[in-house]
């Protein structure tokens, strides 16, 4: 909940225009102002202050404990200008929320976390579990310090910065535990907020337990022939790579398996390290370990069995296993265990959910140690081993089935501990038809998001500002479609965060079909619609989609032309506005006059046509025509031209297919 408070008749204006923009994720505290904030304070998670800040800073002053559990405050000026983010800017949300309420108020956000103004994503912003010097690190990162990254598998995380560069997991004698297998990637950036000291922190709170460490594209989405291009790979650093035009360019990080990057911090250093891994290693003073999402135990109990058996059964295994709390991201068990208060006691300690599965999909999974008492109770012969290695995707069974010792009676929990593979995560972004305030946010996010972009070079080139610094960019020229699509998949298997960028939406005539025919279940994959051309074209010529309209590519680079033809034979049979992609090349300059005529066959001459080039963009332009009047010669890759149904009428000198409104047809009687 979002608490709103304010002090003066414009303050109170301006916060009931976002209590009314936002109905039930806010609550208005009325009276004393002092009153009022102590009370929201205490009761939200989040408050917006409408008053000046000195004031709001006194009035929190004491009501301050931990920037862990404080909540995020936002201050917004008399006169609405400014969204100031205050306190907790990223473990309260507050940044956001700065962001946030800008856009409901048409103000300005002001965000000054150092990690925010240097767009170095923070590391509380991972949505991951940290623990050690989180501030030491991050002034590291901050001051472009050599920071070495150790991490036990490549993990979906934002793009390093270019002075943190990535070294071997760290072995028997780095840490506390043995090392399991595993190889690094080489874009991640982890960093967080700068503070005054260092601490020593872990960012999610749990029991704690022995051994435990504290966003113009072209207007065509689908190129028409084959074009030059070359494979390359470089970092994005600020500047922009000259004499790519058609090859692959890509802002990249060190190999992995290759030798540390001179003046890298080597381990035992002293040097500011990052660690990713979940196991339970040794850290120094200038040390972060961020623990992955990578523990699945499995739970069997019998009925009635206690909160502190189960959970101390799992924490005595982990803590013997060498394995952080922190990385468990579930507790898995059968369906007939969903409500035993023991189990869901125990995940709730842990901060984690509860995840089941039928007995007989248990059944089916091969485990070494099968058990008669669970088949007999509950229809599977393994609970824990099995509940563990179904949720863990079959990864590795790290610690088999074990019981719970309690003293003088017999064990009521068994539980087992399963490493999940990294899973790797493709967004396939559209990027809209070329105007940078037609790039959707969702779509900036991910760009932002992404440690791997992968596009057509002059896509790239119209979101490459968009990008954090170490994004590593793979790009290629016309005709390369089958290998980007390859290579993101390929990427996202690796365990990568990769965008793969279309213009328009990507869904249409462009990359996401080769992505997803090349991409099997072990990647996360994201789509991200964008404003197509048909679209971005129609909100230029009028209303021209008013009612059941098609797309249809010529191109018959993809398709044959026989395809092709009966498609727009069809549309035209059954009285379709038509939308024509790729419509006319250098190389192909027949195939728009013949389905012209198709359409003609069904449609009369005046039928109106709206033809638009680079839509959007600043060199865009459009004019309307008729299906008699169009002159072929003037539509070329960069075009789409509308065809109307027998319904379409050029009105007030816009394009307008009626939607056939009854209300519309009896005011035209």
């Amino acid at each position: 909940m979002i608490g709103l408070i304010s002090a003066t008749a414009a303050g109170t204006s301006a916060r009931d225009r976002l209590a009314t923009a936002w109905p039930g994720r806010t609550r208005v505290y009325d009276g004393p102002v002092r009153e009022a904030v102590e009370r929201a304070f205490a009761e939200c998670e989040q408050l917006v202050c409408f008053l000046a800040t000195g004031a709001t800073v006194r009035l929190l002053a004491p009501l301050l404990t931990d920037k862990a559990s404080d909540p995020g405050v936002v201050c917004v000026d008399e006169a609405g200008r400014f969204a100031v983010s205050l306190l907790g800017g990223h473990g309260g949300g507050a940044n956001s929320l700065a962001t946030e309420v800008a856009s409901a108020l048409a103000a300005t956000p002001v965000i000054t976390t150092a990690t925010d103004a240097t767009d170095i994503p923070g590391l509380d912003t991972l949505g991951l579990p940290t623990e050690g010097a989180v501030a030491t690190v991050t002034r590291a990162i901050l001051d472009g310090t050599p920071v070495t990254l150790h991490a036990d598998a490549v993990w979906p995380l934002p793009p390093l910065p270019p002075n943190v560069r990535w070294d071997a997991p760290l072995a028997v004698g780095d840490g506390d535990a043995a090392a399991p297998g595993g190889a690094l990637a080489s874009e991640h950036v982890i960093s967080g907020a700068p503070e005054d000291a260092p601490q020593q922190t872990a960012s999610r709170a749990f029991r704690p337990t022995a051994g435990t460490s504290g966003p113009h594209a072209p207007l065509v989405a689908t190129p028409d022939g084959p074009g030059p291009g070359s494979a390359a790979e470089q970092p994005v650093a600020g500047t922009d790579t000259a004499g790519t035009s058609g090859g692959v360019v890509a802002h990249a990080g060190p190999v992995p398996g290759g030798a540390a990057p001179e003046g890298a911090a080597a381990p035992g250093s002293g040097g500011p390290r990052l660690i990713l891994t979940d196991r339970v290693v040794g850290i120094a003073a200038a040390d972060v370990v961020v623990r992955p999402p990578s523990l699945v135990v499995g739970v069997g109990a019998s009925r009635g069995v206690g909160v502190d058996e189960v959970y101390g059964l799992v924490r005595d295994v982990l803590r013997d296993a060498g394995l952080s709390p922190l990385s468990v991201v579930e507790l898995a068990t059968v369906d007939a265990k969903a409500d035993e208060p023991g189990i869901v006691g125990a995940a709730g300690r842990l901060g984690v959910p509860v995840r089941t599965y039928p007995a007989d999909v248990l059944a089916a999974i091969t485990v070494p140690n099968p058990s008669g008492a669970p088949l007999a109770a509950v229809g599977t012969p393994s609970v824990a081993e099995a509940a563990a290695l179904v949720a863990g995707r079959g990864g590795e069974l790290l610690v088999p089935k074990r019981k719970s010792s309690p003293e003088g009676r017999a064990a009521m929990a068994t539980c087992a501990v399963v490493r999940r593979a990294p899973r790797g995560r493709l967004a396939v972004v559209g990027l809209g038809p070329g105007a940078r305030d037609l790039l959707t946010p969702r779509a900036t996010a991910e760009l932002r998001r992404a440690s791997v972009l992968v596009g057509l070079d002059q896509y790239v080139d119209q979101i490459r500002d968009l990008l954090r610094p170490g994004t590593r960019v793979i790009e290629s020229g016309l005709g390369r479609e089958e290998e980007r699509a390859r290579t993101a998949v390929t990427e996202a298997q690796a365990g990568h965060a990769v965008a793969l960028v279309g213009s328009g939406d990507a869904g249409v005539y462009a990359m996401a079909s080769p992505a997803l025919a090349e991409a099997a279940d072990d990647i996360e994959v994201v789509g991200v619609p964008g404003v197509t051309a048909a679209l971005a074209a129609a909100a230029i010529l009028g209303a021209p989609l008013g009612h059941d309209h098609v797309s249809i590519s010529l191109s018959d680079l993809h398709t044959p032309w026989e395809v092709i033809e009966r498609r727009v034979r069809a549309a035209a049979e059954a009285d379709i506005v038509v939308t024509f992609y790729n419509p006319r090349s250098r190389g192909r300059d027949w195939q728009l006059p013949k389905a012209l005529a198709l359409l003609a066959e069904h449609r009369t001459a005046a039928t109106p046509v709206g033809v638009v080039r680079n839509a959007s963009r600043p060199d865009g332009t459009s004019h309307l025509t008729t299906l008699a009047r169009l002159d072929p010669a003037t539509v070329d890759m960069m075009t789409v031209v509308t065809v109307g149904n027998t319904a379409t009428r050029e009105i007030a000198g816009r394009m307008v297919t009626p939607r056939g409104y009854r209300w519309q047809s009896e005011g035209a009687r």
